[in-house]
């Protein structure tokens, strides 16, 4: 199987130039799916930190590149929103996060945010022992043993070492949210009416943005809670 992707196909989110040259790295399979970017993008095309794949796999193996708290990653691991990548011997962290061009950008963070991310939660599914499985945008799965509280579209806080859920953001109107993709992507607001669609179409959410005049409205499965730690990007 290939280890190339051709750059003209590769997803808009992907922080990539597609015409200057032909080929560029393609992800292994695992989390977020095709929306998610080679961690060897983000060493060498986008912090300049690596010239080529053997010196991604050389830095890696050093065991000072964390994605989420995991040192045993590989060079082509997919690194896709809201992702935590930590490089310990630089003291940098950083948030994957969209920019307002829906591309996937590096929000610096400080090190107290790096040990837990946010994840929307997709659905809930029943399993067995009575349990119910949240199941989150990037495909991670969790347990928990009383799901009331949670329904598709809130976000959760997961810690980075032992999976526990350490917030939770309703989604409702008068949430801060986020949009991550559309015409709107990257843009910060808060939710100020749902509209529901009956049968299966998707419901609008109409959005007040937070940093200036005007609203803009979108179909909800483009808008992800979020809380006031992710404004402003280093200042948490």
């Amino acid at each position: 199987m290939t280890k190339h992707q051709k750059r003209l196909s590769v997803p808009k989110s992907w922080p990539v130039e597609r015409k200057t040259e032909t080929f560029t790295v393609k992800a292994d399979s695992g989390p977020h799916g095709e929306d998610g970017v080679p961690l060897l993008i983000l060493l060498r095309d986008v912090l300049g930190y690596v010239q080529s794949r053997k010196e991604a796999r050389y830095a890696l193996d050093q065991g000072n590149v964390l994605v989420n708290g995991d040192d045993s990653v590989a060079e082509d691991r997919p690194i896709g929103m809201f992702d935590i990548v930590a490089f310990i011997e630089r003291e940098e962290y950083y948030r994957v996060f969209p920019d307002e061009g829906g591309r996937l950008a590096l929000t610096p963070i400080d090190a107290d945010a790096a040990g837990s991310k946010l994840g929307k939660i997709e659905d809930k599914t029943k399993v067995a022992g009575d349990q119910t499985q949240l199941n989150l945008h990037d495909g991670q799965n969790l347990l928990v043993e009383d799901a009331s509280e949670y329904s598709a579209g809130d976000s959760i806080v997961i810690d980075n070492d032992d999976s526990e859920v350490v917030a939770h953001f309703p989604y409702e109107e008068g949430s801060l949210v986020t949009a991550v993709r559309g015409a709107h992507a990257g843009e910060i607001g808060e939710v100020t009416e749902i509209q529901v669609t009956p049968g299966s179409g998707s419901n609008n959410v109409v959005v007040e943005l937070l940093d200036e005049d005007g609203t803009f409205e979108t179909v909800e499965e483009y808008v992800v809670v979020i809380d006031e730690n992710f404004v402003g990007g280093d200042d948490e």
